[in-house]
């Protein structure tokens, strides 16, 4: 499985990541539509988040630490508006989502 950005095809792990990160918008939008999420502007606070974090660190958090730092600038998520958001789960569908390869172990560091 991949998926087919302006004529380029990205290359996927079984379960749909990407196995190199793109940071291209349309690429979310893309995963986003296979996922069968309609974005919101509160999703892209997610996205850039985890984008964030992945150029800084390399890999994305697992959700505990996900939601305490989305917190920071969120103060009213919680687990059930980020499972809302993302109901596959936060920090593995929102990783996938974001263009980003699979979160390592148990979603994250």
């Amino acid at each position: 499985m991949g998926y087919t950005i302006a004529g380029v095809e990205l290359e996927t792990d079984a379960e749909g990541y990407l196995l190199e990160p793109d940071y291209n918008d349309e690429t979310v939008n893309v995963i986003a539509a296979a996922e069968g999420i309609e974005l919101t502007p509160e999703h892209w606070q997610i996205v850039n988040y985890l984008r964030d974090q992945y150029r800084e660190h390399g890999h994305t958090p697992n959700f505990r630490a996900m939601l305490k730092d989305v917190q920071a600038f969120w103060p009213e998520a919680d687990s059930k508006l980020l499972y809302d958001l993302f109901p596959i789960g936060p920090a593995k569908q929102g990783a996938k989502i974001a263009g980003l390869p699979q979160p390592l172990g148990k979603g994250g560091y």
